[in-house]
């Protein structure tokens, strides 16, 4: 699939509007998942760097189309400043006169132009229902989109896909990456090709599987979904390697699974993985999924990793920069992976 990028667009002392995805838990004020802020820094210092008036939309949580104060952006402007070292100037709305005021204020600081961004974009109905006034709303004060949401681009909502259609748009530098990694992960990957896949809900992760069984050599299956898939008696080729033994009531894989699933893993050449093995949230079960990252680490494979609970696991054993990609999509890469529609990429086609 070829896309337009950001670097085909013209941009230089445009307004844009530009989709990140800054839907991170936050706990007393303080934003836990940096990383997902970070994703967007390379695309907006790209922006800057260009004199443009960039205005940056998200969604957080599930305010059900209503203004909640627990949902605001409001609340992540501080900690977002840090992590992408920017000013930013927050608008207390998405659409109207108020975006348009902070457009043509030319707001600076020691020189430094100030970035906006605009309050949480589910507060309006007209984003997941992708209605087309509220997306012809949501441009009319922008020159130019770019869509730098790879975790939001399964949704066909209004500042995902619907606002692509009425600008000149194109994909930010970190959709580009992802879409590149995941195609390494999906089409080309090197055998023995190993895919890790946990968490919860089989009925999202059962079509993921059924991918890497045609793709992949093994597919090592914990947490809640294995006890789901034992349970409901769910037929898999011999690729697939359940859990032979748990901990306590099934909230963790056992000592002989884990030994299993890490004896495969150290002849991987390439890992995929989503979803940690057991209740990580309880260290008491966080056991297996800690034991399988560092046999991840020390495969030397080529890894790729997503899903907001993973890269918890990642977080909390400081393991960032030992993987070799981390993906900011957790439905978004089971999605892709899948071959499920993705209304955000697929209306960036050339």
């Amino acid at each position: 699939m070829e896309i337009k990028k950001i670097q085909d667009l013209d941009v230089a002392g445009k307004k844009v509007l530009l989709r990140v995805d800054f839907n991170v838990a936050i706990e007393n004020g303080k934003v836990q998942e940096s990383f997902k802020i970070a994703a967007a820094k390379e695309t907006l210092d790209y922006l800057l760097n260009r004199n443009c008036k960039v205005a940056m939309i998200s969604h957080l949580g599930r305010p059900e189309g209503k203004a909640d104060p627990k949902f605001s952006l409001a609340q992540i402007v501080s900690d977002a400043e840090n992590i992408l070292a920017s000013k930013i100037t927050f608008v207390p709305d998405c659409i109207g006169e108020k975006v348009k005021e902070a457009l043509e204020s030319d707001v600076e600081t020691q020189g430094i132009a100030s970035v906006l961004l605009l309050e949480n974009v589910r507060f309006y109905q007209g984003d997941e229902a992708n209605d087309s006034e509220f997306s012809r709303k949501l441009v009319e004060n922008f020159d130019v989109f770019v869509n730098d949401a790879f975790s939001a681009s399964h949704r066909d909502h209004a500042s995902v896909s619907g606002v692509a259609k009425i600008l000149p748009s194109a994909a930010g530098l970190r959709l580009q990456e992802e879409i590149h990694e995941m195609t390494i992960i999906k089409d080309h990957p090197v055998s023995p090709a190993v895919a890790i896949i946990g968490g919860a809900k089989i009925e999202t992760k059962l079509p993921v599987i059924k991918f890497f069984e045609e793709k992949y050599d093994h597919i090592l299956v914990g947490g809640k979904i294995a006890n789901e898939a034992i349970d409901q008696k769910i037929g898999f080729s011999e690729k697939v390697i359940l859990p032979v033994d748990f901990v306590d009531d099934r909230l963790d894989i056992g000592l002989e699974t884990v030994s299993k699933f890490k004896e495969i893993i150290a002849t991987a050449k390439t890992i995929a993985w989503n979803g940690p093995t057991g209740k990580f949230e309880d260290e008491k079960y966080a056991k297996s999924s800690n034991e399988i990252l560092e046999a991840v680490i020390a495969s030397g494979a080529y890894v790729l990793v997503g899903g907001g609970e993973t890269l918890e696991i990642l977080e909390k054993n400081h393991a960032m920069d030992e993987i070799s990609f981390v993906s900011t999509g957790g439905g978004a890469m089971l999605d892709y992976l899948a071959g499920n529609p993705m209304p955000g990429i697929e209306v960036l086609e050339k």
